[in-house]
């Protein structure tokens, strides 16, 4: 408990350094393109299409049913939880090799080292953002209009956040100390791709109970389906699956207490593994 309090108030008391580093590393990363930061918006453009071509156009894939007598076009169903994969694909792709990566950094800069996979993430939610808006938009350009149920939006952010950040510590940790740890993770997170509800209705294609519960258990579930219920409003998604909500915290809490005593542990002796 006290390493998770230790790295909560070094993310508050470093905040601000969090935000410029953050913007730096937006603006590092693309300064050799010639169209710049536009590249963090065509890529995820260019993918959604192909996955919309191939699931959607070449299979004709019919309307989704998010509720009862409640059916939605494939492509907007699908936008809808692409934006956020995206997000968390390379959130926790760059965070997992944040640390190793930057560790010459530090030698520059007196920071605490939790704070780095941090503005990785920051960097990443500035494109969600953008990808977010152009979302509404279509959205509402398709008769799907801003509703009460975008409040809901602001609380999925921040439990993709959560989520996130947890997630990075650990790996991070890990990658450090043993770096196919990065690697493994890659391939693993191209397997949850379909595994997640993002390209398909998971739970419509299986009728086990068991199984359909086994798919839950995946936390990007509950917050992609959060955010369609947001952008189409349809429901108060963490109120009316109040248990799936209480699973979901208790999985962060789990992953944050853990990934803050594995950093705290090994941080000291990150400088080494170089």
């Amino acid at each position: 408990m006290k390493a998770a309090i230790k790295v909560l108030q070094e993310q508050i008391n470093h905040f601000y350094l969090i935000r410029r580093l953050s913007l730096y590393e937006l603006k590092s990363t693309n300064r050799n393109n010639y169209l710049g930061m536009a590249w963090e918006v065509i890529n995820p453009t260019i993918q959604i299409l192909i996955y919309w071509f191939v699931f959607g156009a070449i299979r004709k894939r019919a309307d989704v049913e998010i509720a009862p007598d409640v059916e939605v076009p494939f492509i907007l169903w699908l936008l809808a939880g692409f934006i956020l994969w995206i997000f968390f694909y390379q959130s926790t792709i760059q965070g997992s090799k944040s640390i190793y990566s930057r560790l010459g950094m530090l030698a520059k800069m007196n920071f605490p080292m939790s704070v780095i996979p941090n503005f990785v993430i920051f960097s990443q939610f500035y494109i969600h953002l953008f990808m977010l808006g152009i979302t509404i938009v279509i959205f509402n350009l398709a008769g799907y209009f801003i509703s009460f149920y975008y409040i809901q939006l602001f609380y999925y952010i921040f439990a993709t956040f959560a989520l996130l950040f947890s997630i990075a510590l650990i790996t991070s940790t890990l990658s450090t100390i043993i770096r196919d740890v990065h690697m493994f993770l890659n391939a693993t997170l191209r397997m949850l791709l379909y595994l997640s509800p993002i390209l398909w209705p998971i739970t419509a294609y299986f009728e086990d109970p068991l199984l359909n519960a086994a798919m839950k258990l995946n936390p990007l579930f509950y917050i992609i389906e959060g955010y369609r219920a947001s952008l189409f409003g349809t429901e108060w998604y963490l109120i009316t699956n109040w248990e799936y909500t209480l699973y979901f915290w208790g999985l962060v809490i789990v992953l944050f207490l853990f990934g803050s005593i594995l950093h705290v542990k090994f941080r000291r002796h990150f400088i080494d593994y170089l």
